[in-house]
């Protein structure tokens, strides 16, 4: 058993979609949260600046005495999971290599569809993921760079003809491919789940990396007996690099549930 908390961090709220599956999965564990806000996105900064804010993300949560990272970003997991597993000493979990699996082991016609981040795309991480799983498989492939501001502003739901016209416009080709699993690439993207299952329809299974990446830190945290003792009262810490206005409201869309903790602004770059 370890009673020590995980770090999770992202670009902004988006990775508070993973912060809802893994205190769903684990109750008992504690979690303490970074949102980048004051830098959002990070979809669109060059490499060199990504790895730079990740650096800043990952000394900040650092401070606490943590058994375990979770990189809640795409654009990082992309860009710059393997530096960082090579600099820090501790296990640090992105969200690529759950949720290509996951999307090879549900397609059926080897036609996958993935949406992200243009860094995210850029990298071509999902894709040297999903051949490596199944050389065969066929990946359609699109950026969606006004996702995550719109998600960030409230834009998610149904009969909203802001969100609807920039899912169409994005989706109209992947649909179009025969794709019958949708990767959603970046922790923001899960929002706009029913916006999206209604545009492409039923028979496309959508892969939440935010759920996928919960699973894999719960398997090895069980596997390595690093879980938090039965009975152990979970919980969350929030910090962000903006002001903190706002951030209840917002979470509680991503969370499910409201937000009653204190929200705390930190100056990230003093990282």
């Amino acid at each position: 058993m370890d009673p020590r908390p995980i770090g999770v961090f992202d670009s902004g709220l988006g990775g508070l979609t993973a912060v809802r599956e893994l205190a769903a999965r684990m109750p008992e564990e504690r979690i303490i949260y970074f949102g980048d806000t004051g830098r959002v996105p990070y979809g669109s900064r060059s490499r060199e600046t990504i790895i730079k804010y990740a650096r800043q993300d990952v000394a900040f949560l650092r401070s606490f005495d943590l058994k375990s990272l979770v990189i809640a970003c795409g654009t990082v997991s992309s860009a710059a999971i393997g530096l960082l597993r090579r600099e820090q000493d501790l296990p640090i979990f992105g969200v690529v290599e759950p949720t290509a699996h996951r999307a090879v082991a549900l397609t059926r016609n080897n036609r996958i569809g993935l949406i992200a981040t243009h860094a995210t795309i850029a990298s071509g991480a999902y894709e040297r993921v999903i051949r490596a799983r199944d050389p065969e498989a066929q990946i359609f492939a699109a950026a969606c760079p006004l996702f995550v501001p719109l998600v960030e502003n409230g834009r998610t739901r149904p009969g909203d003809v802001v969100i609807e016209t920039v899912v169409r416009d994005y989706l109209t080709p992947i649909r179009d491919a025969g794709v019958d699993v949708l990767v959603l690439g970046c922790t923001h993207y899960p929002l706009l789940r029913e916006v999206i299952g209604r545009f492409m329809g039923p028979q496309v299974a959508l892969v939440d990396s935010g759920a996928e990446v919960a699973h894999e830190v719960g398997r090895w945290l069980s596997e390595h007996d690093a879980l938090a003792a039965p009975g152990q009262v979970g919980g969350c810490r929030w910090y962000v690099s903006d002001s903190t206005a706002g951030f209840r409201d917002l979470a509680a869309v991503f969370l499910g549930r409201p937000v009653a903790e204190p929200v705390e602004q930190i100056d990230i770059e003093r990282y």
